[in-house]
C-alpha cells in the first residue's frame, strides 16, 4: 500500500495532503490493511483537546503481540526478530527468530500470571539491555499487563517513586548488569527501593552476572526454573484499542516524574508506521537502535516498532567506549548493519577519538543514519556524515517526545532533501504549527515561535497515570485545541523546522526574548570551551540577568578566569549582541545532565536562583556528583 511506504518526495506531499485533509479516512486505511485485529472499530477518531479525550480506533480489538509475533511466524518464523549483542565482544552474539521470541515469550507471559499478574496490573520492569528485557515488555502486553520500565542507571529513590506512583504489583529485575568494565548491582538496588514499596508481592530475578545477592523468602523467585516449567503457549489477552499499553516516566519541570500513558491500538499503528517510512526499512535489513529500552526510543524503535514490521533488531547491552572507541562500528560490521539510530551524545563524544576507530571497519552496510534525543549540532552532523556515512547515508534528525509515542518531524531518506540541524518535515498526519507568546499563530515562513500540534495523531499519550489534571495543564492549557510540546522552533524559507530547544530556556532580559542556544553556540565557539549552559537568575533591574555555567577544554586552564570571562562575553557582544552578555561566569568541571544527555536546566536554575532547597532527585542523573561541585562554587 503506497500511503505505508513513503518512497519519494512527490509521493510525500501527495500522502501528507491526504493525511491532513482527511485523517480519520488514511489512519483508517492503513490500520486496516497492514495490522492484525480481532474485532474492527466503530470509529476512527474521537477527540476533545478541552477535556482532553483523545480515541483511536474505538471499539477495535487486538493484541499487539498477534501483531508484532504471531503474524510472522508463517512467513518469517526461522527470520531473526532480535540480534542481542553482549556487553563483552568475546561473549557471543544471540540470534533469535520469531519462533523462539513466541515461544519465549509465552513462556514468560505464563510465569507472570503463575505469580498472580493479570490484565490491568502493573509490573515494574528494571533490567539491564539483555533479551529478557525485551521479551518482558512484550510478556506483559501478552496478558494485557500494564509494563513500567525504568532505565536500569536510577536509583533506589528513583525506583520507589515509580513503583509507588503506579501500584506496582511485581518487580523484574536482576543480579546485576555489565556496563563497560563495571557491573551494577541492580537487585541490591531493587532492595533498596522495595523497602519504601508495600505493594510488590513478587520480585523475579534475571541471572546475569553470577553474584552472591541476597533473595528475600516468599518475595523474591529466580526466574529461569520457573521459565523451564512454563507451557510454550498462551492465549493472548484480546484487548480494547484504548486499554493502556505502557507508563513510561518522564522528567517533569517540578521534580515529579509524570507517569505517561499510551494505549494500544494507536501506539502500535503509529510506531509501526513510522519505523517503515523514516528507517525505509526492507525485509532482509539489519536495524540498529542504540537507545535503551528504559527510555521511549527503545520502546518505539527497538521493540514495537521494528516487530510489527517483523524486522530484525539489534538489542546492545554495552557501552560505546568499551572495549575501547571503536565498539559501535566493530558491532555495524559484525552484523553488517543497514539502519543506525544513536543520539547526537554520542556522536560527539566519538567524533573526539581518533579517526582509526572507525575506519579500521567496514561501515559499507549503513544505507541510513538516524539521530535521536535533543537536536544535533552541525559540527556533529557534518563528522557524522562524512566519516560514518561516507556522504552516501541520509541522515535522518528526528524530533519528538516520549509523550508523542513515535516520531513526528523527521526527514524521509532519499526523498526529503536534509540541511544540517533541521528536522525538516512533518510525517504524514502531523500538523505542526509556531505560535507567539501572545496566542497568535505564526503563518508563512522565516518565523520562530512556539512548537504546537494542531490536531491528534494515534500514538500520542492519553494521560499522566493517575493525574489528568496535570495532563492538561502542562499539554493543553497554553493554547486553545492544541497540544504544546514545550519546544521552540524556527521555520526556515522552504518550511523545515529546527527545534530550537526548550522554551523555558528562553528568557527575557530586560524586556528582550533571548533564547539560549544560540548564547551557548557563540560562548562554545571560544578556543577554550568545551560547553555551556545559560539559565537566568532574578535581576533588581533587568528581571532577569544571564548566568553562565562553562566547561573548559582544558581543565588545568592556567589563563586567568577573569579575562576568559571577559572574551567570552565580547564574543557574545559580536555574535547577538551586548543585551545578551552574562552577569555571571562559573567555570565548572560538568553539568548536571540526564542519561539521554540532557542538561538539567531546572537545578542549574535553581542554584542561580540561591534557591537549592529542592532540586529534586539528583541520582537519576549521569552524573550526579557534579551537582554539589556546582552548588559549593557558585557565584
Amino acid at each position: 500500500m503506497s500511503n505505508y511506504h513513503v518512497k519519494n518526495l512527490e509521493e510525500y506531499f501527495q500522502v501528507y495532503r491526504k493525511s491532513v485533509r482527511d485523517p480519520e479516512t488514511f489512519w483508517g486505511e492503513i490500520a486496516e490493511e497492514n495490522f492484525l485485529w480481532r474485532k474492527p472499530w466503530d470509529t476512527v477518531l474521537e477527540y476533545n483537546f478541552e477535556k482532553p479525550e483523545i480515541t483511536w480506533y474505538k471499539g477495535a480489538k487486538l493484541n499487539i503481540t498477534e501483531n508484532c509475533i504471531d503474524r510472522h511466524l508463517y512467513a518469517r518464523g526461522e527470520k531473526t526478530a532480535i540480534i542481542f549483542e553482549p556487553n563483552d565482544p568475546k561473549e557471543k552474539a544471540e540470534h533469535i527468530s520469531y519462533n523462539q521470541l513466541h515461544d519465549r515469550v509465552c513462556r514468560f507471559a505464563n510465569v507472570l500470571k503463575e505469580n498472580g499478574i493479570k490484565k490491568g496490573d502493573r509490573v515494574c520492569i528494571y533490567l539491564p539491555m539483555i533479551p529478557e528485557l525485551a521479551i518482558s515488555l512484550l510478556a506483559c502486553a501478552r496478558i494485557g499487563a500494564i509494563h513500567s520500565v525504568v532505565f536500569a542507571g536510577f536509583s533506589a529513590k528513583a525506583i520507589s517513586t515509580r513503583i509507588n506512583d503506579c501500584d506496582c504489583k511485581m518487580v523484574i529485575t536482576s543480579d546485576g548488569s555489565f556496563r563497560g568494565s563495571k557491573t551494577i548491582d541492580l537487585k541490591g538496588i531493587v532492595d533498596d527501593a522495595l523497602e519504601s514499596c508495600d505493594g510488590i508481592e513478587t520480585v523475579l530475578v534475571v541471572k546475569r552476572i553470577h553474584s552472591e545477592i541476597t533473595m528475600v523468602e516468599g518475595r523474591d523467585r529466580w526466574l529461569q526454573p520457573l521459565l523451564d516449567e512454563a507451557s510454550n503457549m498462551c492465549q493472548p489477552e484480546i484487548m480494547d484499542a484504548e486499554d493502556p499499553l505502557f507508563i513510561l516516566y518522564t522528567s517533569g519541570s517540578t521534580g515529579q516524574p509524570k507517569g505517561m500513558v499510551h494505549s494500544t491500538a494507536g501506539y502500535m499503528v503509529y510506531t509501526a508506521y513510522t519505523f517503515k517510512n523514516v528507517f525505509q526499512y526492507r525485509e532482509d535489513d539489519v536495524y540498529w537502535c542504540t537507545a535503551d529500552i528504559g527510555w521511549i526510543t527503545g520502546h518505539s524503535y527497538i521493540v514495537y516498532g521494528p516487530l510489527a514490521n517483523g524486522a530484525t533488531t539489534v538489542l546492545f547491552e554495552g557501552v560505546p567506549a568499551y572495549p575501547d572507541w571503536g565498539r559501535f562500528w566493530e558491532v555495524v560490521e559484525k552484523h553488517k548493519v543497514n539502519q543506525f539510530y544513536t543520539a547526537p551524545t554520542a556522536i560527539r563524544a566519538l567524533a573526539k577519538e581518533r579517526l582509526d576507530f572507525s575506519e579500521k571497519h567496514d561501515l559499507s552496510s549503513l544505507k541510513i543514519l538516524g539521530t535521536v534525543g535533543e537536536p544535533i549540532n552541525e559540527e556533529a552532523w557534518h563528522w557524522y556524515n562524512d566519516t560514518i556515512g561516507k556522504k552516501k547515508c541520509p541522515i535522518v534528525d528526528t524530533w519528538w517526545q516520549t509523550e508523542t509515542g513515535g516520531i513526528m518531524i523527521s526527514p524521509i531518506p532519499f526523498s526529503t532533501p536534509t540541511i544540517p540541524t533541521f528536522a525538516t518535515l512533518p510525517l504524514p498526519g502531523i500538523q505542526p504549527t509556531l505560535m507567539d507568546e501572545v496566542g497568535e499563530e505564526l503563518s508563512g515562513n522565516m518565523v520562530s515561535g512556539r512548537l504546537c500540534i494542531k490536531f491528534p495523531w494515534p500514538s500520542m499519550a492519553r494521560t499522566i497515570w493517575g493525574n489528568h489534571k496535570r495532563f492538561k495543564e502542562t499539554y493543553f492549557s497554553a493554547y486553545k485545541d492544541m497540544y504544546f510540546t514545550g519546544d521552540g522552533a524556527l521555520r526556515n524559507s522552504t518550511g523545515y523546522y529546527r527545534i530550537t530547544g526548550r522554551v523555558d530556556d528562553v528568557i527575557i532580559v530586560s524586556g528582550h526574548n533571548l533564547g539560549t542556544a544560540p548564547i551557548e553556540d557563540s560562548i562554545n565557539e571560544h578556543p577554550a570551551v568545551s560547553e555551556s549552559a545559560i539559565v537566568g537568575f532574578p535581576h533588581d533591574v533587568k528581571g532577569s540577568a544571564l548566568y553562565g555555567y562553562v566547561i573548559l577544554k582544558e581543565t588545568g586552564e592556567t589563563r586567568n578566569h577573569d579575562n576568559l570571562r571577559k572574551e567570552i562575553n565580547q564574543i557574545i557582544t559580536e555574535h547577538i549582541g551586548p543585551i545578551a552578555k552574562l552577569d555571571k561566569i562559573q567555570f565548572t568541571s560538568g553539568l548536571p545532565k540526564t542519561r539521554s544527555g540532557k542538561i538539567m536546566r531546572r537545578i542549574l536554575r535553581k542554584i542561580a536562583e540561591k534557591d537549592a532547597s529542592n532540586l529534586g532527585d539528583t541520582s537519576t542523573l549521569l552524573n550526579p556528583e557534579v551537582v554539589q561541585e556546582i552548588m559549593d562554587n557558585a557565584l
